[in-house]
């Protein structure tokens, strides 16, 4: 599970690797559950023309990393149950209870980040690895974001889409042995459009693991 990812911090990079304006107020540098991190939606935009038709433009937006689907009661159960739902199984995303209606309703998103954090148990402890870019550049993790409401509280959360890391070339070496292994869903630049855009049916096919030769990984040194 991919629970603790570096978020970006410069706001030159928002418009240079994902077409949007930087948000307001930028993350912090760590993001863990229940911490405020950005994420990249489409916003409709109104045009002239028939009544359906539409354009859409990306927009930042900040939520809480750990989603908090419709069907909860209250922001304290939201509290307790959003820390177990960072992630979103690919296979499962369209039956899950938990993310099927913001996946139907089209709520994708991107989430920008530098590097997302894995344990390495080879040696017997966990030695916490930063995973990156080979080039350095930002990553765009595919998430689903949800808005809830109730009682006049309202929580704007989000979650990463994960894939098998089994037999990933990097990713395989990382978590506990005799577990799954996962990996978040990282989108190549050239299919962020398609990937905000397309249809609940079409999502499925962006939903596979990122080449292991463009990726590195760096224990992360104590201070």
């Amino acid at each position: 599970m991919t629970a603790h990812f570096e978020s970006v911090t410069h706001a030159a990079l928002y418009p240079d690797a994902f077409d949007v304006a930087a948000p307001v107020a930028l993350p912090e540098r760590d993001v863990w559950p229940r911490k405020l991190g950005v994420f990249v939606r489409n916003a409709p935009v109104a045009v002239e023309g028939p009544v359906d038709s539409a354009a859409t433009v990306r927009e930042p937006g900040v939520g809480q990393f750990g989603f908090v689907p419709q069907w909860v009661k209250s922001a304290s159960d939201a509290k307790l149950r959003s820390t177990k739902m960072v992630n979103a199984r690919s296979e499962t995303v369209t039956t899950s209870n938990n993310f099927r209606d913001a996946w139907l309703a089209g709520q994708r998103c991107i989430v920008p980040m530098m590097a997302f954090f894995e344990d390495d148990w080879r040696s017997g402890k966990a030695v916490p690895t930063r995973i990156t870019r080979v080039d350095g550049k930002p990553m765009g993790v595919a998430g689903l974001w949800e808005r809830w409401a109730k009682d006049g509280q309202e929580i704007i959360s989000f979650t990463l889409l994960t894939v098998n890391a089994n037999s990933h070339a990097l990713l395989h070496r990382y978590q506990h042995d005799g577990n799954e292994k996962r990996m978040p869903v990282i989108l190549g630049e050239g299919a962020y459009d398609a990937w905000l855009n397309t249809k609940p049916d079409k999502a499925r096919e962006f939903m596979r693991a990122y080449s292991a030769h463009l990726l590195t990984a760096n224990p992360v040194e104590k201070k």
